[in-house]
This record gives structure tokens, C-alpha cells and sequence, in this order.
């Protein structure tokens, strides 16, 4: 297997979870192989240009060294990347993301904005009163996207979107971003489509400012790395709505930790969000070539429609190349998140 996950950039805080956990993941399936045979990975850096990164998967496949590709990493990087396993591989794109991939071969593990933007919006209104937001992110697929659907589930629950403001990924400064926010309206919130290292300097920023004691956070994205990055003193009122946090009270979600305390020890990269994803990847490849007994991306997508199983996440089902899956809102707290609702 291919796992692309990013070993550099603003997302490259996660990379070691995602190698640790992919390898937990690769030693409990190779107890008993899949189709007789262990699995092995070809890591590849996605934290590198999205032509790069897809000039190494052409490359791995050409060379018949990959039978599928998984792995966390940007919208971006899938835009680049899906027009060259189509056809050819199974791909699993584990990523939280904007929505509306339906190439046949790409099947997504993760969250998209319908189920958690629009469920998190509607639970603030209910029981916080927020209403008035700015919106925060970067320039790129995965943000721009988003804050688009935000527009839609704003008009439709009575809320008003007061600015929207987008970075380069990988900035350094948020100084005009924050000025917008601290001068401009007077909002209740700020929903922030950041990523890895950006949201650390972004949260850090947002609390030297202030602006922690009058305005509460909202994000997808925000794990256990980024929250030890930020600090304590940066994470006052941070929301996060996602598929898996580590605290997961969940039979399923603590044999997991247990798992992963027993593999790797105390000084192990932090359980996260993004680690587990690269954990349901590689599940759902074995799991359908299970069904197929057979590697071939014919055979897979003759037995996708309705695959499911159980994992650190729950139940999970394959629906039109997504998992469905339950999502949890969670308030950051020091060193981890206190689930607060399910959505």
C-alpha cells in the first residue's frame, strides 16, 4: 500500500501519529495477512507540491510497488493524485474534506462539511445563543469550499456570516486577519478551516490579541498535537466537531488506546484524528479485498456498495464511496477534548 501522509509543511505535525498508527494498524492485520499475504507500505511524503506528490504515485504504480493508496493529506493533494489511481488502484482518502468526490476508485474515510459544520453550527445556536460569525482559513480547495457550504447552512438556520477571510497556506501572520475580526462587526464566534501548524499560530495569535474572552472557536480540524502546540493559554472556548477525538469514552475507541499504549509506550506521537484516519484507510482496503478476494480495483468496486465494519470510530458503512459515520462535538480542554455532544 501506498501511504501518503505529510511528512513536512503545516501538516507535517501529524505525520508521526499517522506512521505510528498506520503501523499498529499494518502489525494487527498481519497476524493474519489479506489474501495470504502481509501488508507493507511505501511512505510517501504528501506534505511536499501536489505535482510531486503525484509524480511518485505514478510512479509506484507504474512500477506495480502499490496494489492501493491511503493516507491523510490535503485536498490539494487528492485533486493532484485522483486522476492518477483512476482506473488503476483502489484509493482511500482518509481526510476530513469539502465534499462531492464521486470518481469511481476514490472512496472517502473521513468527515465532510454537512456533517460537521452544519450539526455544530445548529447545536451553538441551540444551546450557547451564537448566531454571528466570521469564518477563517486557507486558500485552497479544502477552506474555499467549505465556507462556501457555510454560506448555504447559515441562510438555513438563521445565522449571519459577517466575513470571510482566507491565508496562504502556510502563513506566518494573521495580523490583517485579526484586525478584520477585532475592528469589523461585533461577531459571536469565529469558524476556522486551518490546518496543523497555521491553527497553532493562528490560536496563539487569536489569544494574545484577547479576543479568547469574548469570541468562542469552531473548527473540524483541530487534534491532539495542535492542541499541545497552541498551549493552554490559547485553546479558551475551542470547539471541534469530528469523527474520532482519543478521549472517545467508546468500548471500540479504548481497546484502541490500549492498543496503541501497549505497541508504542508513553513516549509514542499523540494519539489523534488524523493517525486514526490513516488506521480506517488501511481497515477498509483489507476489508474489501476481503470481500473481493482480490486486489483489483474491478473486483472492489463490484463488492463496495454497503462494506461495513466495526472501529475506534464505530460503526462505519461505505455508502457511495463515503463512510457514514457518527460525529462528536468536543471542547478543547489543556491536554485533550471533552466530548460534549453527538451530532
Amino acid at each position: 500500500m501506498g501511504l501518503a501522509i505529510p511528512l513536512q509543511g503545516p501538516g507535517g505535525i501529524f505525520g508521526p501519529s499517522c506512521e505510528a498508527i498506520a503501523e499498529l494498524c499494518r502489525r494487527q492485520t498481519n497476524q493474519s495477512g489479506v489474501l495470504g499475504r502481509p501488508i507493507e507500505f511505501e511512505v510517501i511524503d504528501a506534505g511536499r507540491r501536489p505535482d510531486e506528490v503525484a509524480r511518485d504515485v505514478r510512479s509506484l504504480i507504474d512500477a506495480g510497488r502499490i496494489d492501493a493508496l491511503t493516507g491523510w493529506h490535503i485536498s490539494s493533494i487528492r485533486e493532484a493524485v485522483a486522476p492518477i489511481t483512476q482506473g488503476r488502484i483502489p484509493y482511500v482518502y482518509t481526510s476530513l474534506y469539502e465534499g462531492g468526490e464521486s470518481r469511481a476508485g476514490v472512496f472517502c474515510a473521513g468527515e465532510t462539511p454537512a456533517d460537521q459544520i452544519g450539526p455544530a453550527l445548529a447545536w451553538l445556536r441551540d444551546e450557547m445563543g451564537l448566531r454571528r460569525w466570521h469564518i477563517v482559513g486557507s486558500n485552497y480547495v479544502w477552506p474555499v469550499r467549505s465556507a462556501r457550504a457555510v454560506s448555504a447552512y447559515a441562510r438555513a438556520l438563521g445565522l449571519r456570516v459577517l466575513s470571510t477571510s482566507f491565508s496562504r497556506f502556510d502563513t506566518q501572520d494573521f495580523g490583517t486577519i485579526l484586525d478584520t475580526i477585532e475592528h469589523g462587526t461585533r461577531a459571536d464566534g469565529v469558524l476556522m478551516f486551518l490546518v496543523g501548524q497555521d491553527a497553532v499560530r493562528f490560536n496563539r495569535a487569536f489569544a494574545r490579541r484577547g479576543l479568547d474572552e469574548s469570541l468562542i472557536r469552531l473548527t473540524p480540524l483541530m487534534e491532539e498535537n495542535m492542541l499541545l502546540a497552541s498551549g493552554p493559554d490559547a485553546i479558551r472556548d475551542l470547539y471541534v466537531a469530528a469523527g474520532y477525538f482519543r478521549s472517545l469514552p467508546t468500548g471500540h475507541s479504548l481497546d484502541f488506546v490500549g492498543d496503541y499504549a501497549a505497541a508504542f509506550g508513553p513516549e509514542a506521537p499523540p494519539l489523534n484524528n488524523q493517525g486514526e484516519s490513516c488506521y480506517e484507510g488501511i481497515t477498509l482496503l483489507t476489508s474489501l479485498f476481503a470481500a473481493a478476494q482480490d486486489t483489483s480495483l474491478e473486483a472492489v468496486l463490484r463488492v463496495s456498495e454497503g462494506m461495513g465494519y466495526d472501529g475506534p470510530r464505530g460503526a462505519m458503512e461505505l455508502r457511495s464511496g463515503h463512510l457514514k459515520q457518527t460525529i462528536y462535538l468536543a471542547k478543547a480542554d489543556v491536554t485533550d477534548f471533552d466530548v460534549v455532544a453527538s451530532l
